[in-house]
This record gives structure tokens, C-alpha cells and sequence, in this order.
């Protein structure tokens, strides 16, 4: 997952929220390691319950069963609630490792390596077929991983998928050739008023912060560059 996931949530439950935006500098020291040993994003504070909580799919799984009282997001039904889990679960087991590695190797890696690349793109497409399989036999007006809604399950995809342009490096109609019912889904959820909020304030964030879509500052090429500049005391704001 990644912090938008957490910050469309919100967006869709109309809850009251603060974002604390920094770079990548930020993540492996104080006062954010502190929050999160673990040194990555996100991780929340609830005011209301005292609760600091870090790991994406921990986070939804707690908004969902503290904060949706009424199962906009989720069902009552005991089957239905686990079968969200299970997808939340293959989306942070499997959508996100494989998604992030592609990118990596794709954008951020110091060399290209031909085969991890291959590999991990070929994955991104198992996902994406694994997706399409169980979308392709759903009822035309109930298009959704669970039930007859979109729910937390849906949502926990969404921003991976919307970032596929820039990490295959391919035209929409490429990516999503072998997806028809994938794309509909998703494009579903692009469309919603909440996804346009939580997308243009990450806009808004990292161009005040000053980075490019994959999180290298502005002027920095690569992520190589990046840590070295970080290791060595370097101003990496964009000048």
C-alpha cells in the first residue's frame, strides 16, 4: 500500500484528518521512526483512542471496523467482512511487493537488470489476470471484489493501479489490452470525488515538497543520487 490509499479512506468516510507531509529523508529517523520502527509510510495517530498504528492494511482494517459504523465500506455479514480481508490481504501480499519491485528495478535501481525487471512486470500482469478472472464472472451491475459495492477491498488496489502508466512505462490501452473488466473497475473508482481530493492534494503535497512523481527530489536524477546526497548532509531541496 501507500499513503494515499490511507488518505482516500479517510476521504471516503468523511473523516476529520491532518497530514504531516516530509520527504524521504525524513523516513528513517526522528521523530518519524519513533511513530514507526519499521521506516516506512503510512502510519496513523488517532487522537480519539489514543491508538499509533503503522502497516497500510492494519490501518484500513482498523478505520473500517472503528469508523464505518454504518458498512458504507464493509458488509455486516461475517462471510462477506472475511472475504474483504482476503483481498486486502493478496493486495498487501501480492499487488504491492510485485508493484513495488517493478518500479524499483524499472526507475529507481542504480543499473537495469533486464531479467528483475522482466520478472517483476510479468507479475504485475499475473495480478492483474487474477483480478480480471474474478471480475469477468461477476454480474454486470455487481463489478466488485465483494458483493455488490466497492469496498475497503476495492480501494486497497487502487493506487498501485493508478500509478501502472508510470511504472510500466506504457500507454493505458497497452497496460490494460488483456483487463477490460480490471480497467472498468478501476476507472469506476477514479471517477469518485473522494479519489480526485486524495489525488490532487498528494499533488499539492509532494510539488510543495519538491518531488517528482516517484519521490527523487526535482533536479535529482536518480534515488542512487538521492541517498548519496542524503548520506553526505546534502541540501536536497529543489532549488
Amino acid at each position: 500500500m501507500c499513503p494515499a490509499q490511507a488518505v482516500w479512506l479517510f476521504e471516503e468516510l468523511g473523516l476529520n484528518y491532518e497530514i504531516v507531509s516530509f520527504r524521504f529523508d525524513g523516513v528513517k529517523k526522528p521523530p518519524f521512526i519513533d511513530i514507526n520502527p519499521n521506516g516506512r509510510v503510512p502510519a496513523i495517530q488517532d487522537p480519539n483512542t489514543g491508538l499509533t498504528l503503522w502497516e497500510s492494511g492494519a490501518i484500513y482494517q482498523y478505520l473500517i471496523e472503528v469508523y464505518d459504523t454504518e458498512k458504507r465500506l464493509t458488509y455486516e455479514s461475517p462471510n462477506e467482512r472475511h472475504l474483504c480481508n482476503q483481498w486486502l490481504h493478496f493486495q498487501v501480499s501480492g499487488q504491492g511487493p510485485y508493484y513495488g519491485q517493478v518500479s524499483w528495478f524499472s526507475h529507481l535501481h542504480p543499473e537495469k537488470i533486464p531479467s528483475a525487471i522482466e520478472r517483476y512486470a510479468n507479475e504485475v500482469r499475473r495480478i492483474l489476470g487474477v483480478l480480471e478472472g474474478v471480475l469477468s464472472k461477476k454480474p454486470a451491475d455487481a463489478q466488485w471484489l465483494v458483493g455488490n459495492k466497492m469496498t475497503f477491498a476495492d480501494m486497497s488496489f487502487m493506487p498501485w493501479n493508478f500509478r501502472l502508466r508510470e511504472v510500466l512505462s506504457l500507454p493505458w490501452d497497452e497496460i490494460w489490452k488483456d483487463t477490460p473488466h480490471v480497467r472498468a473497475w478501476h476507472e469506476r473508482m477514479v471517477a469518485l470525488p473522494s479519489w480526485t481530493r486524495c489525488i490532487d492534494l498528494r499533488a499539492r503535497l509532494m510539488d510543495e515538497q519538491g518531488l517528482q512523481w516517484n519521490g527523487i527530489p526535482k533536479g535529482i536524477e536518480t534515488f542512487t543520487d538521492y541517498e548519496k546526497k542524503i548520506a553526505a548532509g546534502e541540501d536536497t531541496t529543489a532549488k
